[in-house]
This record gives structure tokens, C-alpha cells and sequence, in this order.
């Protein structure tokens, strides 16, 4: 099959300064992925090269097979049938949510227009609000209409900058879950940058971790949660701790935990040295006697779990996230158990 969206090799900047290099990856018609990754790390960058704002300074881009971007060539955006969706919804502040809509509906009749917009104002579900201005809307409302501006010409892809930014945590949440149903239901595809790990893993089908100019890896979200390719893959889609160790056999290994044994192997050969990747929610604290004691130095009582900041005998300090009602008083001596079932490690 086709790949709707095709980079390979893609370099792109600014100025013909580079930002991203070696960007290779292909989204089908009606996936949804996330670009993730820290501020300034070129998300928005591949963004509008994609959309064809920018020139590209090295590889290609391809829709359906056909090349539009490449050095010294590039299709105008608006002959891409690509949709944009900006950070600050840039819509028009002197048209009403009806123009604004209407805007990418030129060559439609007025009453096929006007259809066409009712349409689009029930999708977003604000059927009511046509006649209002952008400064009469909440936030969540005008990013609702901005989805719909950009849904209007029907786009094969729809481009989507930080959508959610500017909304509070709740709404974020939502919308981002709505705005899937909604392009889930209209089949297009879509491509969202955001920072957010919690927004990214609600929205996309395929996610890509951009980091250091260089996408790290580009899969699922299961697959990228429980098979990272390196360290900085794992902790940015997942607090955790790195910790030595030495492989003993295929399933245990030999830590500043403890000796840790693990349902799948390793697949590493025994006396090997590991960087193993332990996340606080596998840290268990226990009034139980252990091999390895750590003092509790504080701990945050979050709603849905508690934070427990610990000390090891070494000096280090980790954190152990737990969702029972088990509670450790600040400076008493606990010993601790790893329940992780699937290790995260790499080779040292």
C-alpha cells in the first residue's frame, strides 16, 4: 500500500541552518501519529515543511507516491490538500465563526456553503455559535472552530501544532480525545507535535520521539512504553531511573536493588553489563525485611497514588510511585521490591 505521507532522508531548518536530519518515516491514510518531543527540539520545523511553509535541505516528501517536496523543488502548500491547525488557532479576529469556516469554501455555491458549514459546526459540536466573533469563544470553543476551518476543504492530512496548548489540563485531555473520534470518524490522517507524553499517547496510532535533531524511534505507543530503542527514548515517554547492572542468566540480573528476576529473558549472556531502566510505579516499598533498605525522605500524596522520594545506602535518591493505600511514614527504614515484569534494558 501507498503510504499517504512518505520523508526520507528529510533534512529541514531555517536559513539553511540545520534543525532536523535523516527524518525517515510513513504515516497510512487515516493513522493518527504525534511528533514528541522537548521544546525547540524541530517539531514544529518538520511541521512546516511537511505543509510546504519550508524548504526542505535535504531528502524528499512524498504524498501518495509523489514527490512534493525536495531541494530547490517544492509543490505550494495550497496544492498539497493538507490542513493546518496553528498553536494559536489563527483565526481571523474580524470574521465571525461562520466566515472563518467559509473561508477555505470558495468554491462552493452560498447554499452549498452554508450546508457545508452547519455540517462542520455540528461536528465539532458548537451548531449554535456561527454568528459569534473568535473574542466571544472560550479557548476550548475557537479551537473547536479552528479543527473545523481546517476540516472544511476536506484535506487528505490535517497538520496540528500544539492544538491544546493554551487549554488547561482537563480540557486538554478531552479535546484531544474528541478530536480523535472526530478524524477517526472523517477517515483522514493526521499529524500532531506536541510535548505533552499524556496528550501524545491519547491521541496517536503511531508516535515518534524527536530528540537531538534526530528522530529516535517511530512506532506504537506500546512500543515505544515498552520496547525503547536507547535511554532517552525511555525517559521521555516514561519517568525512570537507570540503573548497573550485571546479567546473571537470561531472566535475573545482579543491581544496586538487589538480585531482580524478570518473566521474559534478556537475551544477554551472563557476566554481561546492562543500563537497566526501572520506573517508579515497579518500585515497592515494604515493612517487610529485604536484601536492600532505603530511608523515606519525603513523600507526595498525589490523589490517585503517593510519591515516596527515597535513600539508598549508596547516597542515591530514586522515587517509588504507588497506588494502594500502603502508607510509609517520612524518615522510616523500608526495604525495597522491583515488580517490573518486562525489562527495559540496554547495553552498556
Amino acid at each position: 500500500m501507498t503510504p499517504l505521507l512518505e520523508l526520507n532522508s528529510l533534512s529541514c531548518g531555517y536559513d539553511n541552518a540545520v534543525i532536523v536530519e535523516r527524518l525517515n518515516f510513513q504515516l497510512q491514510s487515516g493513522e493518527i501519529a504525534c511528533l514528541l518531543g522537548p521544546s525547540g527540539c524541530g517539531k514544529t520545523t518538520v511541521l512546516r515543511a511537511i505543509a510546504g511553509f519550508n524548504p526542505v535541505l535535504a531528502g524528499t516528501i512524498l504524498q501518495n507516491g509523489q514527490t512534493i517536496s525536495t531541494v530547490g523543488s517544492a509543490l505550494p502548500p495550497e496544492q498539497r490538500s493538507i490542513g493546518v491547525v496553528f498553536q494559536d488557532y489563527a483565526l481571523f479576529p474580524h470574521l465571525s465563526v461562520y466566515d472563518n469556516i467559509a473561508f477555505g469554501l470558495q468554491k462552493h455555491s452560498g447554499a452549498a456553503k452554508r450546508q457545508a458549514v452547519a455540517e462542520l459546526l455540528k461536528l465539532v459540536e458548537l451548531p449554535d455559535i456561527s454568528a459569534r466573533y473568535p473574542h466571544e469563544l472560550s479557548g476550548g470553543q475557537q479551537q473547536r472552530v479552528a479543527l473545523a476551518r481546517a476540516l472544511a476543504p476536506k484535506p487528505n492530512l490535517l497538520l496540528m501544532d500544539e492544538p491544546f496548548s493554551n487549554l488547561d489540563t482537563d480540557l486538554r485531555r478531552q479535546l484531544a480525545l474528541e478530536v480523535r473520534a472526530i478524524l477517526k470518524d472523517q477517515g483522514i490522517a493526521s499529524i500532531m507535535v506536541t510535548h505533552d507524553q499524556e496528550e501524545a499517547f491519547a491521541i496517536s496510532d503511531k508516535l515518534g520521539i524527536l530528540a537531538q535533531g534526530e528522530l529516535q524511534q517511530w512506532g506504537s505507543p506500546s512500543e515505544l512504553y515498552y520496547q525503547p530503542v536507547n535511554p532517552l527514548v525511555a525517559g521521555f515517554v516514561g519517568k525512570g531511573e537507570l540503573f548497573d547492572a550485571e546479567c546473571l542468566n537470561e531472566t535475573s540480573v545482579r543491581t544496586e536493588l538487589g538480585t531482580l528476576e524478570f518473566a521474559e529473558p534478556f537475551g544477554a549472556q551472563s557476566g554481561k553489563r546492562l543500563s537497566l531502566f526501572i520506573r517508579p510505579a515497579d518500585i515497592r516499598p515494604s515493612h517487610d525485611s529485604g536484601s536492600v533498605m532505603a530511608t523515606v525522605e519525603q513523600k507526595e500524596f498525589l490523589g490517585h497514588s503517593v510519591v515516596y522520594h527515597l535513600l539508598l545506602p549508596s547516597g542515591r535518591r530514586i522515587e517509588s510511585e504507588i497506588f494502594e493505600p500502603l502508607m510509609f511514614e517520612v524518615g522510616s527504614q523500608v526495604s525495597l521490591h522491583v515488580a517490573a515484569h518486562r525489562p527495559i534494558a540496554f547495553a552498556r
